[in-house]
């Protein structure tokens, strides 16, 4: 299986919308909402929206940002969102997405790279990422 990754696009929207559909717990995704979400996020320059594709199908997206802080002399990296089709999952597509999102972020400048998960943490350790903190939230 050859996986290819390359920046989304607007015309990508639908097959994105799906896979947000399956992977969004917290909140029911909106259509309404995400296609100017959508339409921001590629147009900006700290922002990385990549899909990976199998024979010209996209099986999966990684969303990331990147920011300046002060505890870290400069930019970060936050990794947001990452699904990938059940059918591809354990076959490598989701570690070549966050292989890819690294290299943005090493280009940046950025000091690390964090993300928050509740059902990946092993996925996470295999790729050499760290426990840190402990994840706080409210919903507004």
């Amino acid at each position: 299986m050859i996986v290819s990754v390359r920046e989304a696009h607007r015309d990508d929207a639908d097959v994105l919308f799906g896979l947000a559909e399956d992977f969004v717990v917290t909140f029911a995704p909106s259509r309404s909402a995400f296609d100017p979400a959508l339409v921001d996020i590629v147009s900006k320059d700290d922002a990385k929206l990549i899909v990976a594709e199998v024979d010209g199908e996209i099986v999966g997206y990684c969303l990331g940002f990147d920011h300046y802080t002060f505890f870290a002399n400069g930019r970060v990296s936050w990794v947001e969102e990452i699904t990938v089709k059940e059918a591809f999952r354990g076959k490598g597509v989701g570690r070549i997405l966050m292989e890819n999102f690294e290299q943005w972020c090493r280009k940046r400048g950025s000091k690390i790279v964090a993300l928050a998960t509740r059902r990946a943490a092993a996925f996470y350790k295999r790729l050499g990422y760290d426990e840190s903190a402990v994840y706080f939230r409210k919903l507004l």
